[in-house]
This record gives structure tokens, C-alpha cells and sequence, in this order.
């Protein structure tokens, strides 16, 4: 299969300096980032997250849950 080539203009250079700095950080060169951040986003089925995380709420929509920020605080205190 052949792969195909992308090219994308007018970036703004900070956005291609903060690319080129999270390449470093994950040992990789800028096309290699570019490329594992487009395949991850292509992966994202945004209608299949919703339909799942709708499932989980759904599920524990009768489940009484406790307010994470009053334990924070209470915890705080201690």
C-alpha cells in the first residue's frame, strides 16, 4: 500500500518549537511526532467515546458518589 504525503503550510513558529521540543522529549524526530499525533488523532472515533462515556454515566447514574473536593479539603485538615 502506498503511503501518502502531507504537507502543511503557515504553521506558527511557536507551535512548530513546542512540536519540535515534544519530539525530543519522546525520542523522536519532528516527522515521526507529527505523524504518531495524526495516527492517534485519526484512531479517535469522537462519536464512538461519546456513545461509551454516555454507557459509563448511564450505569452509574444510580450510584450515589461522593464530592471529591470535600474529601480533598477534609483531608487537608487533618
Amino acid at each position: 500500500s502506498e503511503m501518502a504525503r502531507i504537507l502543511i503550510r503557515d504553521l506558527d513558529e511557536r507551535t512548530v518549537d513546542k512540536l519540535k521540543a515534544r519530539a525530543a522529549r519522546n525520542n523522536r524526530s519532528l516527522q515521526a511526532e507529527l505523524k504518531t499525533i495524526v495516527e492517534r488523532a485519526a484512531a479517535i472515533d469522537v462519536i464512538d467515546s461519546r456513545a461509551a462515556a454516555a454507557r459509563i454515566r448511564r450505569k452509574l447514574g444510580d450510584r450515589n458518589h461522593s464530592d471529591s473536593a470535600a474529601l480533598v479539603a477534609d483531608d487537608r485538615q487533618r
